[in-house]
């Protein structure tokens, strides 16, 4: 099976690290300064770690955003932060700003009572499948609070049945 240029382009060490599922396939990369490559494919995002690539699919990525060279992202549900500063970033912020958008099935700031909200996002996998919902809580509030996480999922019931999700 003849690979991708974007593919044949990676070192092989990378290429290898990869361990695309099948069906997958690479968009986008960019060269890290640390001499290894973020690589942003159909469903996941690899970014190098110290254990070596780590996959971050598409519906886990909470935020991402790109900066003076240095891409960061933000896993959802509290999972790790990644800071990679990319020495050609080519496609990949642009690439990265897309997939995680067109994961997107909802996005629902509300008011909590006592003051503060909570933002609450549906997200579904590239591909399909079903909507995986998370809450992230105004700087401030507790989301270990019972009463706070009672009503967001109160909240998040009636937008559920508004959107039919």
């Amino acid at each position: 099976m003849r690979l991708p240029r974007s593919t044949r382009a990676l070192p092989r060490d990378v290429r290898a690290a990869l361990d695309l599922p099948r069906g997958d396939r690479v968009l986008a990369t960019a060269p890290t300064r640390g001499g290894s490559h973020v690589v942003a494919t159909a469903r996941a995002l690899y970014v190098p770690t110290e254990d070596g690539l780590t996959r971050v699919p598409w519906e886990q990525v909470d935020q991402a955003s790109w900066k003076d060279g240095w891409l960061h992202v933000q896993e959802t549900l509290g999972g790790p932060e990644h800071h990679v500063r990319l020495t050609d970033p080519g496609s990949v912020p642009e690439t990265v700003r897309e997939r995680v958008t067109s994961t997107v099935a909802v996005s629902h700031h509300a008011e909590l009572p006592g003051g503060g909200g909570v933002r609450i996002a549906g997200r579904r996998p590239p591909g399909g499948g079903a909507v995986r919902w998370t809450f992230v809580f105004d700087p401030g509030l507790d989301p270990s609070d019972p009463g706070l996480r009672a009503r967001a999922e109160q909240i998040l019931e009636d937008l559920r049945r508004r959107t039919g999700l």
